[in-house]
């Protein structure tokens, strides 16, 4: 894991170092070590690979090699070792050695991966440490797998449908840009020597055009600086916060936001409670991953649920469930099967955003294809006016 770090050393003033580390302590006890005083710590959450490019850390891969060597026999400790003998990044190599190490200690497996909260989710450690009471590790690891696999469709299916409407917004107002800049102002001038009186709209259009010619590079770099406070608020958690709070407004987009909200709660409640996890314990797993809105909500069905109400009756009162999801809860708690039904409810959610994606791309797309040539056509059409007015008169 590679770190950030902001420190100081004697009257050197403030340094940023950047250090490989196994985890957050390692981090600072390798600055400290040669004489700096730690200010701040922020985690990269990458990896350096032998080639000097970084990669996230790649959970799924590592599940799935440890439940190959798990399925083919090997002990937990042999595979660990297994796992870190073949390694070439030296910060997961380091992480491998230091879980290695706590399990010759004695310590469960969730207990050695706590101490890596920035590459093991507290929802993974949750399904490891639901294993380790039925002795069914391989099998816990399995379904973290197809849910992980399951969550990640959901996400390149939206992220797919939104290249395309991006693209074309980048491009069009691209063309837009160039027209504005370089093809107006040399018609306003065209148009200046010829004299005559043009439309009052093309008359605007070749005024803003002008201005926009005589400070382009000001324009330029106007575009490049709100582009780069946009990536920049990008990265802020407490824009994105207020971006989600203003979509979840918007009627329909917050309607299918909170379909997908319950459908990843109900996968991973669905999860944890298949591997043998008490439900207010799942319940309290997974709240970190509903919208910070609903998670009062869900305070609210934990309370309720403590007192003896059943899960589908405080999951409606709460307003965490929607009619079929109602039904098929109440058909989990008469069989006994609350955590395949709820992965059922999930698939079911996951399915009804997916075909909403899809219908609302195909509407969206040619939509927006229409407003950006109709914007680029009536700028083409205001600058040729004047000359079809003329061609009228010369006739």
């Amino acid at each position: 894991m590679r770190y950030e770090l902001k420190a100081i050393r004697g009257k050197e003033g403030l340094a940023a170092l950047i250090v490989d580390a196994g985890d957050r302590n390692d981090a600072i006890d390798q600055v400290q070590a040669q004489g700096y005083q730690v200010i701040t710590v922020q985690a990269r959450d990458t990896w350096a690979g032998m080639s000097g490019r970084f990669y996230r850390f790649p959970l799924v891969q590592f599940s799935q090699e440890l439940l190959a060597l798990l399925e083919a026999g090997l002990p937990l400790l042999e595979a660990i070792e297994t796992l870190a003998e073949r390694e070439q990044r030296p910060g997961l190599r380091k992480m491998l050695a230091q879980i290695k190490a706590k399990l010759y200690e004695g310590q469960p497996l969730s207990h050695a991966l706590q101490q890596f909260p920035d590459q093991f989710p507290s929802l993974y450690i949750a399904t490891v440490r639901a294993s380790e009471r039925t002795g069914a590790l391989p099998e816990a690891l399995a379904r973290y797998i197809v849910y992980q696999s399951q969550m990640d469709a959901v996400r390149r299916q939206v992220v797919s449908s939104s290249i395309y409407p991006v693209l074309l917004v980048c491009v069009g107002g691209l063309v837009a840009l160039f027209l504005m800049l370089y093809v107006v102002p040399r018609f306003s001038r065209i148009y200046a020597d010829m004299g005559g009186h043009p439309p009052l709209l093309s008359r605007l259009l070749m005024q803003w055009g002008q201005l926009m010619g005589e400070h382009s590079l000001l324009v330029a770099g106007g575009v490049l600086g709100a582009a780069a406070l946009l990536t920049y608020l990008g990265s802020r958690p407490a824009f994105r916060h207020w971006l989600e709070q203003l979509l979840w407004r918007l009627p329909k987009i917050g309607e299918r936001l909170y379909i997908y909200q319950l459908a990843r709660f109900y996968r991973s409640l669905g999860m944890l409670l298949r591997g043998g996890m008490p439900v207010v314990t799942a319940l309290q797993m997974s709240a970190d991953l509903l919208q910070y809105s609903l998670r009062g909500q869900l305070a609210k069905a934990l309370a309720s649920i403590r007192e003896g109400q059943p899960i589908s009756l405080a999951m409606e009162t709460h307003l965490l469930t929607t009619p079929v999801a109602l039904r098929m809860l109440r058909v989990g708690e008469r069989t006994g099967q609350m955590g395949d039904m709820m992965e059922r409810i999930a698939a079911f959610y996951e399915e009804e955003t997916a075909r909403w994606v899809e219908r609302f791309t195909k509407l969206f797309e040619p939509l927006l294809m229409v407003f950006i040539g109709g914007l680029i056509g009536l700028i083409v059409l205001l600058m040729y006016f004047p000359i079809f007015e003329l061609a009228g008169a010369i006739q």
